[in-house]
């Protein structure tokens, strides 16, 4: 009897030590992450997200140790015309079957205070925290060169 107590200790101990991960559901495709000059203390990242599951998403946190602070942010015109970025504290919906594009100029995951610089060809590593598919890491290669048109939509970015 003892046996049988000490196995579903030890099951009940590696379930709750698990990470979360998003389900299948949801894929990130053509990711990339850069900084903003050559002393750059802020970066950002962009990507696809695609929710191939049947019900409606929502990207509401990311989280990384490589800045001080990492928020979702988008670019909103003012009442005097002026763009400006600014934070976006709902997240991002993906609806079901659907596709959400984080993009320069547009909704993007913003690095602020760097903990080292972005160097081209190196990769960093990010955590997407979903309202419904829970939690999902994903590498992002660093590409200091893109230009802001080159999404090809071609690999997938998730581990």
């Amino acid at each position: 009897m003892s046996h049988i107590r000490t196995l579903i200790a030890a099951v009940a101990a590696t379930l709750t030590t698990l990470p979360a991960f998003a389900d299948e559901s949801i894929m990130i495709n053509d990711a990339y992450a850069r900084a903003s000059g050559m002393n750059a203390i802020a970066g950002a990242a962009f990507f696809e997200i695609m929710n191939h599951g049947d019900q409606d998403d929502r990207l509401i946190a990311v989280k990384s140790d490589v800045a001080k602070r990492v928020e979702l942010h988008t670019h909103m015109e003012t009442a005097d015309g002026v763009m400006k970025m600014m934070e976006v504290e709902g997240g991002f919906p993906v609806a079901a079957g659907g596709m959400h594009a984080l993009k320069r100029g547009g909704d993007h995951v913003m690095f602020m205070g760097l903990n080292q610089p972005f160097e081209d060809g190196s990769t960093i590593n990010i955590t997407l925290v979903f309202e419904k598919a829970g939690e999902m890491s994903v590498e992002i290669p660093v590409d200091l060169k893109r230009k802001p048109d080159a999404m090809t939509h071609s690999h997938d970015a998730t581990n």
